[in-house]
Parts: C-alpha cells; sequence; structure tokens
C-alpha cells in the first residue's frame, strides 16, 4: 500500500524507494522461506502465497538472519551449471581457490588410467592455474588480469596444455581474486577475429544502426525493434521486454514469439517474480544464460576450513563460499527452474535494461551508483527475456554483443523516458498556469467548471471539491454524502496533516472504503482551509490491466497454486483488485503546488504598510536584476568585441549585424564593409550555403545547432587563402519578449588543422613526422588497434590529459585509458564512445561529435571527437584514429560568461514570475475586502480613503503587468484614455509618501487651488499617478531628516479651435536640501552608460520617458538650500455639467 501525509510544512512522510525494495526483499525472503519449507515437507508449493508475500503479509516477523541466508544463497549457493566450467584463482599468484567439479574432466586433466588411492590431481586447490594452459594462452590471461577493466578484456582466447581444446575465457573480480569462466568453442560458434569486448560487439552493429536510426519519442517502437533484433541475433523462441514500474511489478511491454506459442505481451507480475536479489545480481552482471534449467547443478569445490586436502602452499581458507553473482555459469535455483519447466521453457537468456536515474535517492540501491566522475545514479528499467523451449546455448562473444546491444537500448531509452518525463512536466506546468489563472479570475469555482479543470491535472477518474459546504464533482466520485464522511474522516484522523495520497482507502485506515465499491479506490486529497479540500479519485488499478492474451480454450483453466506467468498474473490482478495506480511524486507536487496557491487565496492582507513593502519589493528585485544583466551583458559585449574567436551575428533576414575583429581578420573584410551585407549570398562559399540557410532556418525557430562547419569567402590581404573554415555553434538571439530576433555565430578557426587533417588521411605508411609533431596546429590525436588497445597518444594529446605516452601505449582504449585513467562523467559517455569506435571500425566515420572527460587533475576537458579509421596498405581495417577539437581559452571565456549570463537572466525571471505571481494572491485578498468595504455604510472622509486604495492597487497590477520595459525605452508603450478627477490621483500620490516622509520625520505639504477637486480630464490615469509617485519617493528620499517636501499642482486650461479645452498641469515637486546626486540626473535624462545605470536613475529614466509619451516634459532646477522636479504635460479637459460626479 502505497500512501502518505503531507505535514503542516509542506512536507509528506512517505516510503523512500529504497524502503520499498527493503520491504520488497523481505517479501521475497518470505516466499523462498515457503518453497524451501514445501520441499523439505514434501508438500507442494502454493503459489498463490505470493499474494500475500506481495502485499507484506507476516514479513515483518522474518529473522534477519532468515533473510541474511537468503541474499547469501543468492550470491553465494556454491553451484554452477553444465555448459562450462569454472576456477577461482589469487589475483597475484593464480593459485586455486575453488573450482567446479566438472573443471578436471571439461579441461581434459583427467588422468587416462584410475588413479591411485590418495594421489591427487592435477586441479585442486593450491595449484597455479597457468600450469594447465599453454603458454600463448598464459600470457594472455596475464594481459587480461592486468587490465584495470577486466570486462573489456573478454573474452580471452585460451587452449589447454595438453590436448589444445579451445576456450572462452570470462574473467571477473570478486572480493579475494578471480574467477574464470571456460566455455567450450564450438564449431558453430560465430567467427571472432580476435579476442577482446570491441571485436564481440561488432556481431550486434547491424541491430545498433536499426536502433539509432528510429524516429524519436515512441517508446513502444523501441521495445518491438530490440525483441526483434535479440531474436535475430539468438534465434530464441520467445523474446520479450519487461518493465519494472515504480512500485516494483512487472509488465511485458514488447513480444516476438513462434506463431504456436501464447502470447504474454501486455501481462503484469507480481514483484516477487523478479526478487530483489536477482535485480541487484543484474546490475552487476547484466547477462544471465540458462542452457538448460533440467541440467543437474554442479558444486564448486572450495576450501571453507573444513580440512580439504591441499598442498605445498595452499591458500588461506575461504572465510564465505566464493562470490558467483558476476559468474556467467552460476547455478539455477530450483524455484526458478520450476517456474521454467511449467511455462515450457528450457533455456533462457535474460539481460539487464539500465537507464539513468534522476530521483533523489539514485544509487540507493544497491549496485546502482555510477563508477564514473559526476554520474547520475543508476536504475534497472526492466529487461529483455528470452525463452527456448529446448536446450540452447549462445556462445558468450554473442552474448556480448548483445549487452552491447543493451548498452545501446538503454541509452536511446534514457533519452526518450526524460523526453517523455519533460513533456508530461510541461502539461502539468501548463494545467497548474491556467488553473491559477482561473483563480485569479473566478476563485475558486473556475478550477471545476470551465477547462481545463482540476481532473486535467493529474490522472484519475474523478475530482471533487469540497468548499464552504457545497460540493462539485467531476467524473467517477463517491457521493456527495460520502464526500462530507472522508473530510470528516480526514479533519479527525489526519488533523495535523494537509492532505493525505493512497492507493488503498482502506488500507489507510479509513473504514467505510467497502461502501464506495470498485469505482473508488486511491484518493489524493489536499486540504485548502481548514474546513475544505480538493480531492482527486482512482478506481482499482485492475481495470487499467489489459489481459496479455486469449486462451487457446476459453475453459481452460490455470492452477492458482502452479507456478506459471498466467498464475503470476492472476496473482497480481488479486494484489492489486482492491488498489488503484500509485499517485507519483510528479503528481503529487503539482497538487501540492495548486494547494498552496488555492491557500494564498483565501488569505487577506488589506493593510498599506504591507502593500507599500509588496510594492518596494518588487521594484527593488526589478531594478536589481535589471542591473546584474547590464553589467554581465556590457561584459559579454567587450569580451565579443575583443575575443580572439571569431564572432558573427546576422538580424532576422540573414543580414550582418555583428562582426568581430577576429573574423574580420581572418576573412580580409573590414567590419564596416560587412555590416548590411547576406550571409548566405555574399560571404559564404557556395559548398556552404545550404548547411547555412538551414541552421539560419532553424535557429530563427528556435532551435540551436552546434559544431556546423562553415566556409567563409576572403578578401583583400587574405583573398589567396580561397577559404576560412570555421566551426561555429549557432544561438538565437532574443528580445525581452523571448522572440527570436536573430542569430549570433561563435566559431573556431579550424583552417590549419582542416588542412593537416586532410593531408593525414591520404598518408599511408609513415605518419609519425606529422602525428607526434608539437606544432600547435596538430589537435590532439590518439588511436587503438583493431582490439581496442592504445597504439597512438600524440604530445598535444599528451598535454590535453595530462598523461604520458607510455603511461597509456597498449593498455585497452576503453576502460582502462578512458575509465580508471581519464574518467568520464558516466557510464552513457562510455557506451557513446564505444559506439564510435566499432562504427570507425566497420568504416563509418564520426565528425565533430561532443566529447567530454576528465584529465589527470581531475579537470574536465570538453572537445569535439572525430573517429576516422585506419587503413593498411591493401586497404583493410587495422584500427581507428581520433583526432579532438579544442576551444580557445577566449573562446571558452566567452562561452562562460554567456552560461553566467543566461543562468543570472533564468534566475531573475524565475524570481521575478514568483513574486509577481505571490503578490497578485493578497492583491486579491485586498480587492476583496475593499470591496466587501465598499458596499457597508461609509462617511465621505472613508469613501476616499477606500477610493485611494483603490488607486493604489491598479497602479501596482500595472506594475506587475509590465513584462516590456522595451516599449517605455523605445517609445511605442501603449496609453490609456480614460476619464478621471485630477484630485483622486494627488490624493493617491501623496498616500504613497506618507508612511516614508513619516519615518524621515519630514513635512510633506500639499497644495492645489479649490477647483482642483473638480477637474476632471482624459488620459492614463494610472501612468500619471505611476511618475508623480515615483518623482515624489525620490525627493523624499534625498531630502536629509527633519527637512520639508512640498507638492504643487497649478492647472492652466487652454480653448482651442473646435471646443476642446486642454489643461496644462504643471506639477512642481519641491524639497530642502542638497537635492538628488549629479549622477541620478544624468541617468534619469539618459546622460549616463545605459549599462551603469543605478536602481533610482533607471526608475527616473523611465517616468521621464512616460512623460515624454504623453507630450510633457520634464526638468530638475537646483536652487539655494532646496531643488525640486517641475514636470509639465498637457490633457484634455472633460466637458461635464456635473464634473464631481466623475471617478
Amino acid at each position: 500500500m502505497s500512501s502518505r501525509m503531507s505535514g503542516s510544512s509542506g512536507g509528506s512522510s512517505h516510503k523512500s524507494k529504497r524502503d520499498i525494495r527493503v520491504a520488497q526483499a523481505t517479501a521475497d525472503a518470505q516466499l523462498h522461506s515457503a518453497f524451501e519449507n514445501s520441499a523439505n515437507t514434501g508438500d507442494s508449493f502454493d503459489y498463490s502465497k505470493s499474494i500475500d508475500a506481495s502485499r507484506g503479509a507476516g514479513a515483518e516477523g522474518m529473522a534477519s538472519t532468515t533473510i541474511t541466508a537468503y541474499l547469501q544463497r543468492m550470491q553465494r549457493g556454491g553451484i554452477t551449471q553444465s555448459f562450462g566450467c569454472m576456477i577461482a584463482v589469487e589475483e597475484e599468484t593464480f593459485k586455486v581457490i575453488a573450482f567446479s567439479e566438472n573443471a578436471p574432466e571439461m579441461l581434459d586433466l583427467v588422468p587416462q588410467a584410475v588413479p591411485s588411492v590418495g594421489s591427487k590431481g592435477l586441479l585442486d586447490v593450491g595449484t597455479d592455474a597457468r600450469t594447465l594452459f599453454t603458454p600463448a594462452s598464459i600470457s594472455a590471461l596475464e594481459k587480461a588480469a592486468g587490465a584495470q577493466d577486466v570486462s573489456m578484456m573478454n573474452p580471452v582466447s585460451v587452449q589447454c596444455r595438453g590436448s589444445q581444446k579451445p576456450f572462452y575465457a570470462v574473467l571477473h573480480r570478486i572480493d579475494v581474486g578471480l574467477v574464470i569462466d571456460f566455455e567450450p568453442v564450438r564449431p558453430s560458434d560465430p567467427t571472432v577475429t580476435a579476442a577482446g569486448a570491441l571485436q564481440s560487439h561488432k556481431l550486434a552493429a547491424k541491430a545498433i544502426s536499426r536502433l539509432q536510426g528510429l524516429p524519436g519519442g515512441d517508446i513502444g517502437l523501441l521495445c518491438d525493434a530490440v525483441v526483434e533484433e535479440v531474436r535475430e541475433l539468438t534465434g530464441y523462441d520467445r523474446v520479450m521486454t519487461y518493465k519494472f514500474h515504480e512500485d516494483e511489478h512487472g509488465e511485458v511491454v514488447a513480444e516476438i514469439r513462434r506463431a504456436d506459442m501464447e502470447p504474454y505481451l501486455g501481462l503484469h507480475y507480481p514483484a516477487t517474480d523478479v526478487p530483489q536479489a536477482s535485480r541487484f545480481l543484474f546490475m552487476k552482471n547484466r547477462v544471465r544464460m540458462i542452457c538448460d534449467c533440467n541440467s543437474a547443478p554442479l558444486k564448486v569445490v572450495q576450501d571453507l576450513g573444513t580440512g580439504a586436502t591441499g598442498g605445498g602452499a595452499k591458500p588461506a581458507a575461504l572465510k564465505q563460499p566464493v562470490s558467483l553473482a558476476g559468474s556467467t555459469l552460476r547455478g539455477v535455483h530450483e524455484c526458478h527452474r520450476m517456474y521454467m519447466v511449467n511455462m515450457g521453457s528450457i533455456a533462457s537468456l535474460v539481460m539487464a535494461v539500465i537507464i539513468n536515474d534522476n530521483d533523489d535517492e539514485a544509487g540507493s540501491a544497491a549496485g546502482a551508483a555510477s563508477p564514473a566522475a559526476g554520474g547520475k545514479g543508476r536504475k534497472l528499467w526492466g529487461l529483455v527475456v528470452c525463452h527456448h523451449s529446448s536446450p540452447r546455448y549462445v556462445p558468450f562473444p554473442l552474448r556480448s554483443a548483445c549487452e552491447f546491444l543493451m548498452q545501446v537500448f538503454g541509452l536511446q531509452l534514457n533519452m526518450e523516458v526524460e523526453l517523455a518525463a519533460q513533456l508530461r512536466e510541461k502539461h502539468i506546468l501548463r494545467t497548474q498556469t491556467l488553473l491559477c489563472d482561473m483563480l485569479l479570475r473566478d476563485a475558486p469555482i473556475g478550477i471545476v467548471s470551465q477547462s481545463p479543470n482540476i481532473m486535467d491535472l493529474v490522472k484519475c477518474d474523478g475530482a471533487a471539491l469540497f468548499y464552504g459546504g457545497r460540493f462539485w464533482l467531476l467524473g467517477t466520485t463517491p457521493t456527495e454524502a460520502q464526500i462530507q464522511d472522508i473530510a470528516d474522516w480526514l479533519l479527525e484522523q489526519h488533523k495535523d496533516s494537509t492532505g493525505l495520497s493512497t492507493d488503498s482507502l482502506a488500507d489507510a485506515g479509513y473504514t467505510k472504503a467497502t461502501d464506495l465499491g470498485d469505482s473508488v479506490c486511491g484518493m489524493a486529497a489536499a486540504r485548502i482551509t481548514d474546513k475544505d479540500f480538493l480531492f482527486w479519485f482512482r478506481s482499482h488499478a485492475e481495470k487499467e490491466i489489459k489481459w496479455g492474451g486469449e486462451r487457446h480454450n476459453p475453459e481452460d483453466k490455470d492452477d492458482p497454486k502452479r507456478m506459471h506467468p498466467r498464475s503470476s498474473f492472476a496473482a497480481f490482478l488479486e494484489v492489486v483488485r482492491q488498489r488503484s495506480l500509485p499517485w507519483e511524486d510528479v503528481e503529487m507536487d503539482a497538487i501540492h503546488s495548486l494547494q498552496l496557491i488555492l491557500r494564498g487565496s483565501f488569505q487577506d492582507i488589506d493593510d498599506s504598510e504591507t502593500k507599500t513593502m509588496i510594492h518596494a519589493r518588487l521594484n527593488d528585485l526589478k531594478l536589481q536584476g535589471m542591473d546584474e544583466l547590464s553589467t554581465v551583458a556590457n561584459e559579454m559585449v567587450r569580451l565579443i568585441e575583443t575575443a580572439t574567436a571569431p564572432i558573427l551575428a546576422v538580424d532576422s533576414s540573414g543580414c550582418i549585424n555583428g562582426w568581430n575583429a577576429k573574423v574580420s581578420e581572418l576573412t580580409g573584410l573590414p567590419v564596416g564593409e560587412a555590416m548590411g551585407r547576406s550571409l548566405v549570398h555574399d560571404l559564404v562559399h557556395d559548398e556552404s550555403k545550404e548547411v547555412v540557410e538551414r541552421v539560419l532556418y532553424l535557429a530563427l525557430q528556435g532551435e540551436e545547432e552546434q559544431n556546423i562547419e562553415v566556409q567563409l569567402r576572403t578578401w583583400g590581404p587574405q583573398k589567396d587563402k580561397n577559404a576560412v573554415i570555421l566551426v561555429v555553434n549557432a544561438c538565437a538571439s532574443r528580445d525581452v519578449n523571448e522572440s527570436v530576433v536573430g542569430v549570433c555565430f561563435v566559431g573556431q578557426d579550424v583552417t590549419g588543422q582542416k588542412v593537416v587533417m586532410d593531408k593525414f588521411t591520404k598518408i599511408q605508411g609513415d605518419y609519425s613526422t606529422i602525428v607526434r609533431s608539437h606544432n600547435s596546429l596538430i589537435p590532439p590525436i590518439f588511436g587503438s588497434d583493431e582490439f581496442g588497445y592504445c597504439t597512438e597518444w600524440n604530445p598535444a594529446m599528451e598535454k590535453l590529459s595530462g598523461l604520458r605516452r607510455d603511461d597509456v601505449m597498449g593498455k585497452m582504449l576503453t576502460g582502462d585509458v578512458f575509465g580508471a585513467m581519464c574518467r568520464l562523467k558516466s557510464s552513457d559517455a562510455m557506451t557513446k564512445l564505444m559506439i564510435i569506435l566499432n562504427n570507425a571500425m566497420d568504416g563509418n566515420d564520426t565528425e565533430r561529435f561532443p566529447f567530454s572527460f576528465l584529465d589527470r587533475q581531475g579537470k574536465l576537458v570538453e572537445v569535439l571527437l572525430t573517429a576516422q579509421k585506419r587503413t593498411d596498405a591493401e586497404g583493410a581495417i587495422t584500427g581507428v584514429f581520433c583526432f579532438l577539437h579544442t576551444a580557445s581559452p577566449e573562446l571558452q571565456q566567452a562561452l562562460t560568461v554567456q552560461k553566467a549570463a543566461e543562468k543570472v537572466a533564468e534566475a531573475k525571471a524565475k524570481e521575478l514570475a514568483y513574486i509577481r505571481q505571490e503578490i497578485k494572491n493578497p492583491l486579491d485578498g485586498i480587492m476583496f475586502a475593499r470591496s466587501f468595504i465598499e458596499h457597508t455604510d461609509l462617511s465621505e472622509d472613508q469613501k476616499q480613503l477606500v477610493e485611494t486604495s483603490a488607486m493604489c492597487e491598479k497602479q501596482l497590477r500595472r506594475i506587475l503587468d509590465d513584462m516590456d520595459l522595451a516599449s517605455i525605452e523605445e517609445g511605442y508603450l501603449e496609453l490609456d484614455t480614460a476619464e478621471f478627477m485630477m484630485a483622486t490621483v494627488m490624493n493617491s500620490v501623496v498616500s504613497q509618501g506618507m508612511i516614508t516622509s513619516s519615518r524621515k520625520g519630514l513635512q510633506l505639504f500639499c497644495d492645489t487651488p479649490p477647483e482642483f477637486k473638480s477637474l476632471n480630464v482624459f488620459g492614463d490615469q494610472v501612468r500619471l499617478q505611476q511618475v508623480f509617485a515615483d518623482f515624489l519617493l525620490n525627493a523624499i528620499q534625498f531630502t536629509p531628516a527633519s527637512g520639508w517636501v512640498e507638492l504643487k499642482v497649478v492647472p492652466t486650461p487652454t480653448k482651442l479651435p473646435g471646443g476642446v479645452t486642454v489643461v496644462k498641469l504643471e506639477f512642481k515637486v519641491s524639497h530642502a536640501g542638497e537635492g538628488l546626486p549629479e549622477d541620478l540626473i544624468h541617468q534619469m535624462f539618459d546622460r549616463a552608460d545605459a549599462h551603469s545605470k543605478s536602481q533610482e536613475g533607471l526608475g527616473l529614466s523611465i517616468c521621464r520617458k512616460i512623460v515624454k509619451l504623453m507630450n510633457g516634459d520634464v526638468q530638475y532646477i537646483r536652487e539655494a538650500g532646496k531643488s525640486h522636479f517641475m514636470v509639465s504635460v498637457d490633457l484634455p479637459l472633460a466637458q461635464r455639467e456635473d464634473a464631481a460626479s466623475a471617478k
């Protein structure tokens, strides 16, 4: 049962994924114990007990020793399969510490004559395993054992010393040494030209190409493709993709099978069907083959201190049985063997599908953490499962190819999973935004009465709003009386929480859950006031589960006590019959966010001090963010102009509007001549026109491409060069509205490197003079032979990585060099590198692939990787050459500053959006309180105060909606026109200055003529009020304590031809003291550097420009001991007989 309660702090206390896995492991141990007991008593095993195990029934009473013994049995069971043999040795001495009982016979070590009593065989604990193989085999084994990552050396080809019998040797490390699995080489095995993982991976080249060529956005298509390719590679009767869900149960999501076999597609299985211990083992050993489940298991001979024979310098007795977790020969548990037999399967091949775990608890499962530097956690997404109705052996090279195919599949799947998650989060965010907008306009009824509504926020069967004793029901829900009862239960049983989510109301303790029937099972509740709730309901999960295939005979019945896939499915349906689908974290986050907004919408804030504080905070935040952005932008302009990297920019029509000194130097085209010319038609070579047109088109749509090669024409002194070759990144230039208005290209000159590389690839034979040159034009180069060993590491690569050539030559490029010496960011990065190397050895070159690693000092190195095949004189591929393109320090600095600017902009935009949203909620409360007050009996003075509050509220809302400051700066802001009373404006302006002036002990005077009270004019009342208030507050700020400030308004009406009367308003704000700083005055009149404006200067500048938009004028005049603002603006007089009625 998955349930959680939100505390008053807004947090949640629910089981972590680690807790779920621990509980599941306990349930697994309970089921295993029941199986073992049935074997001991002679009774048949009742598989229906998995229902209770899945529910955790009785698991609490399991002794920890029983659970530990179960886990040890899974890893150290001491039995192997018979398709090969196993020897475990000490890593340094190769002395045997354990071996499978069939090893002497399989390795042809059994003497032909009957041995005498007490004689010792050729293989025993303490034997030097190297004496059993040919000298060439010994050398290969020792070389493999010396590798940092022995898995990259597998398989190692070895031969027995006496019979020359060939084997694949598969090595892996354990806590006490090395385990070596030996599998006989069969004549029918696929041909692999040499040992090592890279050679084996070639067998999956076609399958990998297909997966990489599939269109994105369809996980189902990807899963279908992988089962088809695995079946073609291995030939099994049935291949399935098996996915683990968040609650640990499994589902068959793709299947290909023999036509006469019943389908399992769509079946779901309890979590106990694949125990947690098995999942742990799959994280360690990602391919598991069972050749013949009916074959008798073989014991492992090992000295556990029981007096086993040994001789000479025999190793010390083992403290515990040898771990077989990573062995290809690990024996088959009897419970699993029975399951296979019941489903008609004799052989199987199971491969792990592992992806990134972006959960905060990544790595909580054993083996889930990535060893790579900075790597994300890893998790077992699912399995690719193969079954065969007769014994079947797949040779190790082919299994290794399948393992690499699973890595590529996991890489593709990870991208699809992340894309799906992003699309889902975007949908939730969009729905949240629309619901919030409805709350502001129609709170709270809009979220249930309009579209979208609260049912669109998360997946559910029904939803309800219980507010003020009334009900709004959507979809499948309990009755109003039942919802009232659930609300009462929550208030009584969970009074200290803000909500609850559960997949089973019955298990959550709601005693009347059975009265709800099958239609309502799971619930998420969010408290929005002390007594009101939002509810989301889900029906039981059984209705969501599709039956995966019809019985051939509908009257056939499965025995629920017998282990079989359909019995598992029936057990799963029993488990979920009283449960809904669990509520996911992202869904609960969405509900919690809406809950916070709803709770905020019912809180009233109506004191003027709070409003003033909010107003000041918003202005401070706006101006501070603009100031920081201006500083960063100024620094960016300076860097671009002086950068040694070529940088150019175009407008939306593709014409040059930016051309820095470096690109001018490279092309010989002066800045002045470049400006306004067409990039595509005038400046690039014909070979690059199509590419540049495509990049421009995509960038103007917001899709930025990177690492694009562009050839520019040359002029003047550079004419002889014919072309300048740049590798550029396209960056969309955006205005304040986030509209794309142009494209900026940040490039790197690779002309010299390109020439050298072109010549280099044509050279056959001796290349060391070029590759190992210290010339700065020679890029970092490394290479490998066809087996994956490093054969080249030039001086530039030494400088870039910090590793000497002698340190890496002869080491495995993947695993030893990149992996151990130069760590990669993640295991995905290793998979991508292996794909590139494999493609190159297949003759498919890779150009400028983004690649990063940590150098010897742990510093991150980001480059572009080009991989090309290396051939001999006959054209045969003998290895791979890799070239790295590095960015210049200047370009790196420019990109760093650009990233910093983007981060600052993003952070400020988020903060502004948050503040803007949070301010609107209490503003709604203020509006509600004011509207309520307006409908009560008020005196004239009280009505004036309410009116002043309303105007201040309008001003604040207008400022909150000011998203486009450029419209003010550039003079295209649209002003409102309406009739209003000037007296109302002045009352609002004076009220905004009262608190600040009182704190400073200032005297504030307001001088207006008597006729001013009835003066009605046309114009933008809120903007005029904003301007006057800003000038007043600046005057108050720069007036010394105990001074004075005076407002004086002089209206002068003038009658124009046609009967229209215009009032010239002179608004004068005088104040004592020395006045505003001179620098601030320069900023107000835009005489100072635009990028160095202070917060006050920017505010004054904007107000001056608003006055200018009104065809008015602003002056600041200094006199002896005092100064004053003089604002003059002409407004049409409203021709009304009863002017006092205008509001």
